[in-house]
């Protein structure tokens, strides 16, 4: 960690050339005689990468940031008040705290937080831009978290996790005990340190692979962001063995949307089925991820199109976790029949279909955008259909 970094005329410099052209900066040549080109480059980039995921790591003065794939590997502001708000108490433990934006928002839900990073110049890194950020009840300890709770004599009431995927199991199905830590191999020790364990993962873990692995899961939540999960969240509890909760959620910038059911309900519910009616709902990334497709249709009194198409009707408009559209025309997909609509723009989504959404633009020339929606689907009599629709406010 160069100190030198933080002088008023290089963060006066970086600041300036957010939007530049690295080349070209490198170009006209970066002369500070304290710090490398390099150095200020790494710096540019990876506050630039801050400017909407980090907001208030980008708006505070002297901040020092690691290099862009610790910025890349952090949790976004906006998934990290979520996750703060599940957890509450005295302390916690984050034992791969990284650039510690978790821990940050943790420090607002307990009384001291510990922060574990085994990379001690980004412990470093940390511990000075929590005193620019003015947080004063976050301890930072430079060293291997696992190792840190096996020497320690404290418990905490939460311990929380963030297991890497190791690069030799990519393209491999994905498992916690590929990562590291590997949390299944260390739950014991866990639970000897607290009685609650919050889980970070990759929403590519598959839900039924991890359930297998761990133990004593009292919920999984699936975080979304404007319809893009961005990951699962477990919750532990010492010596739990009541039935899972899954817990959806879709941040958007104005509204967040929240689906919940227990896990064994939707192995035993069953679905009622229509054809379209007048409006068209279609879930949002979260519940997909979850599964709960019959458990969505009995909460909601929704209808489904067909067994395996994923999407739902019904006569009247409801307050639906996802996108609603009304229903505008319904007709059998036909080269002829989309010719004489006439379609040369629409938005277009497909579910159940045996053509892609690539291909279908190719075939009938209908290119991006506009008002129309068209959703490529199947039938309760498995005939192809298209539905014809216009997004709901």
């Amino acid at each position: 960690m160069n100190t030198n970094i933080l002088h008023t005329k290089i963060q006066e410099f970086i600041n300036t050339n957010l939007d530049a052209n690295v080349a070209s900066l490198l170009l006209k040549g970066i002369a500070f005689d304290s710090v490398e080109a390099k150095e200020v480059i790494e710096q540019l980039e990876a506050k630039k990468r801050c400017k909407t995921k980090l907001q208030t790591w980008f708006s505070t003065e002297a901040i020092y940031y690691p290099n862009k794939l610790n910025i890349e590997q952090t949790s976004s502001e906006t998934t990290a008040k979520y996750k703060a708000s599940l957890v509450q108490g005295n302390t916690i433990i984050d034992l791969t705290g990284g650039f510690g934006v978790d821990c940050f928002y943790f420090s607002k839900h307990f009384k001291q937080v510990t922060h574990c990073e085994i990379n001690e110049q980004l412990s470093q890194i940390v511990t000075h831009n929590y005193k620019q950020l003015q947080v004063t009840n976050i301890t930072t300890i430079a060293q291997d978290g696992l190792e840190y709770l096996k020497a320690t004599d404290a418990t905490f009431d939460w311990i929380y996790i963030d297991p890497s995927r190791r690069h030799d199991s990519k393209g491999k199905v994905f498992f916690l005990k590929d990562c590291l830590p590997n949390v299944p191999a260390h739950l014991e020790l866990l639970f000897n340190k607290a009685n609650n364990v919050l889980i970070k993962t990759s929403p590519l873990l598959d839900i039924s692979i991890g359930l297998k692995e761990l133990q004593h899961v009292k919920s999984i939540h699936i975080v979304a962001v404007n319809n893009e999960v961005k990951e699962l969240l477990w919750t532990l509890k010492k010596d739990y063995t009541k039935p899972v909760t899954i817990e959806t959620c879709n941040l958007k910038k104005n509204t967040t949307e929240t689906f919940a059911f227990q896990l064994q309900e939707e192995s035993t519910a069953t679905s009622n089925y229509s054809t379209p009616l007048a409006y068209l709902y279609e879930p949002n990334a979260a519940i997909m991820k979850s599964g709960a497709f019959h458990t969505i249709a009995n909460q909601l009194h929704v209808f489904k199109l067909h067994q395996h198409s994923h999407l739902y009707t019904k006569d009247s408009l409801i307050d639906f976790p996802g996108r609603a559209f009304k229903i505008e025309k319904i007709m059998p997909y036909n080269k002829k029949l989309l010719k004489k609509e006439g379609y040369t723009k629409a938005n277009i989504a497909t579910r159940n279909f045996p053509e892609s959404v690539e291909q279908i633009r190719k075939k009938h020339k209908i290119k991006d955008g506009g008002d129309i929606y068209l959703f490529f689907t199947t039938d309760l009599e498995n005939n192809k259909i298209v539905i014809q629709t216009k997004k709901v406010a």
